[in-house]
């Protein structure tokens, strides 16, 4: 070895194929336990709704955060405990600094710094808690901007700090694929493709369709959107509409939860139910 060389092992908390294999219970209630409580191995010797919680919020608070405060001499705990709540209820929103500073005074009736944020989020991916999606700018090829999104690297750690009160399907689940996609190696961005309407007054104007995910491996690329359901044409039509957009050849493809049948759709478009994607360990549907 090297001299202040090393290599790191990255170890994920248990992917839903992972989690179910071992799973006493059906499919789907694996699924609603997943959803809820996250994929730390211990949480599955625990068959108590609240063994599960007290044990995820003593994780929280008496490793994560007291080594967080404790590494890197943090003087102001509650600070640092009121973003960690910022963060775990904005999952799938974008945000940035400033945003965050904003929300601080305006939420919280607190001033701190952009750059206190810029140190308390680093210190929060440095920790393995959060992780940080950058934008990219499908046409222009390039990152772009600040705004950002942070999924939690479980989302069982993510709910118990929230005391279960924000229980979002969608939010949860986008989160998951998130987690899914970066443990296949994939890196994630998330995205935007521009185009130009025509609005009621006949004028041309530019407008962002969001992408939620471009996953990147050598020179593999999938577009993905995640969507919990789409039970009309207009649903539908909303949570494709990025995606055909989008006119390079890499696959496009929407992950929807329920009980959606896996299928592609006319315009070429994948539609993947949530739970076949994440058993697919071999990568067979991307």
């Amino acid at each position: 070895m090297f001299r202040g060389r090393g290599d790191e092992i990255r170890v994920y908390p248990l992917s839903f194929s992972e989690y179910v294999s071992v799973y006493q219970g059906s499919q789907d209630e694996a699924w609603d336990d997943y959803l809820v409580y996250g994929g730390l191995p211990l949480i599955l010797t625990m068959e108590e709704a609240e063994d599960k919680a007290e044990y995820l919020n003593s994780l929280f608070q008496k490793v994560y955060i007291s080594d967080i405060v404790e590494r890197h001499n943090v003087r102001n705990k509650a600070e640092l405990d009121e973003l960690v709540d910022v963060l775990a209820s904005a999952i799938g929103s974008y945000t940035n600094q400033s945003k965050l500073v904003r929300t601080f005074k305006s939420v919280k009736n607190k001033s701190i710094s952009d750059k206190t944020i810029k140190n308390y989020t680093d210190y929060l991916i440095d920790s393995y808690l959060i992780s940080k999606a950058d934008r990219y700018d499908i046409k222009g090829k390039k990152h772009i901007g600040k705004l950002a999104k942070y999924y939690f690297e479980d989302v069982g750690l993510r709910n118990a700090r929230l005391n279960y009160r924000q229980i979002d399907g969608g939010h949860l689940m986008e989160n998951i694929i998130y987690n899914e996609l970066r443990i296949r190696g994939y890196s994630v961005d998330i995205g935007q493709v521009e185009v130009r309407i025509t609005n009621d007054d006949g004028r041309k104007m530019r407008k962002l369709l969001e992408v939620d995910f471009i996953c990147n491996s050598g020179d593999k690329r999938v577009y993905i959107q995640s969507a919990l359901d789409m039970p009309t044409q207009e649903k539908i039509d909303q949570e494709t509409n990025s995606l055909r957009h989008i006119k390079d050849g890499f696959p496009k493809i929407v992950i929807v939860g329920g009980l959606t049948p896996s299928h592609v759709n006319a315009d070429g478009i994948s539609i993947i139910n949530v739970i076949d994607f994440l058993k697919d360990t071999e990568g067979n549907l991307l």
